[in-house]
């Protein structure tokens, strides 16, 4: 592999706020938590700690509010050693997610400050989502010599990646990339280079528990094992690993693994 990865990631900033409840509530209905647990979030920040993790010199930009949310959006971010480019505005960005006793979810964001996110002047390999402004994302695809974008939530934006990494139902919206990933959740991946599929990947068995960040830990996997200089069949292995070792974990950030983690359950 080549020297150490060195990413910029710009996104999103969150605080969680996450209720356990034994199934997700129907349209009109109520129904009862077991708790409430406040966690660090935000696709943007959930990839940059999970970059981070798995060997990645990260920096994050992105933008948070003046507001007691801040550090505990933030905390993450500082203990996996991320350099932080921040803004001040509005109020922290909160997202609400309920999760059920099979890990599934469902999710609300408050964008907050991650809507005055400016678009940023970088350079080198960048990571994107799509919970800032489009005009954040366009002028960060601008300037990177690589760029990647995880394009979610899904919708119509005017840039060709160099690695899109989309769901099944993102992929409807969003398809354009000369390297595409698509997550099928427990049935794996496939990774397709300008429209021919090179590779596919099944995750290895786990008991889900929160599929919050499994998006991002893949995403964040897949990007910085390309960049490592991995085969892209390889890379798409442990993106699939590492989706999954943070399905079987509680919480966004607290589930993302290391890459030690992502070599242990590949080597089971």
């Amino acid at each position: 592999m080549s020297a150490r990865v060195e990413l910029t990631v710009v996104g999103s900033i969150n605080l969680d706020l996450v209720a356990r409840v034994d199934r997700l509530p129907r349209a009109g209905e109520t129904v009862l938590s077991r708790d409430l647990a406040r966690f660090p979030g935000g696709k943007g920040a959930n990839q940059a700690v999970a970059a981070a993790r798995l060997g990645a010199r990260v920096r994050m930009i992105g933008a948070v509010g003046e507001d007691s949310f801040a550090e505990e959006a933030l905390a993450g971010l500082r203990d996996a050693g991320v350099e932080l480019r921040l803004e001040r505005a509005a109020t922290t960005g909160i997202a609400l997610i309920l999760v059920n006793a099979a890990g599934e979810n469902q999710i609300v964001v408050v964008a907050g400050a991650n809507a005055h996110v400016s678009p940023p002047g970088v350079e080198g390999d960048v990571l994107c989502q799509l919970e800032v402004p489009d005009a954040v994302v366009l002028a960060a695809a601008e300037s990177a010599s690589f760029f990647a974008l995880n394009a979610a939530p899904a919708r119509a934006i005017g840039v060709v990646p160099d690695l899109l990494v989309v769901n099944e139902l993102e992929h409807e919206v969003v398809s354009r990339g000369r390297l595409v990933a698509v997550t099928s959740g427990a049935d794996g991946a496939a990774l397709f280079e300008n429209g021919r599929e090179i590779a596919r990947a099944t995750p290895p068995p786990v008991r889900t528990v929160d599929g919050t960040a499994a998006g991002d830990a893949f995403t964040a996997c897949l990007v910085v094992s390309l960049l490592e200089g991995r085969p892209p069949a390889e890379a798409l292995r442990r993106a699939c690993a590492a989706g999954a070792l943070a399905a079987s974990r509680f919480g966004a950030q607290p589930s993302l693994p290391t890459a030690a983690e992502v070599d242990e359950i590949l080597a089971q």
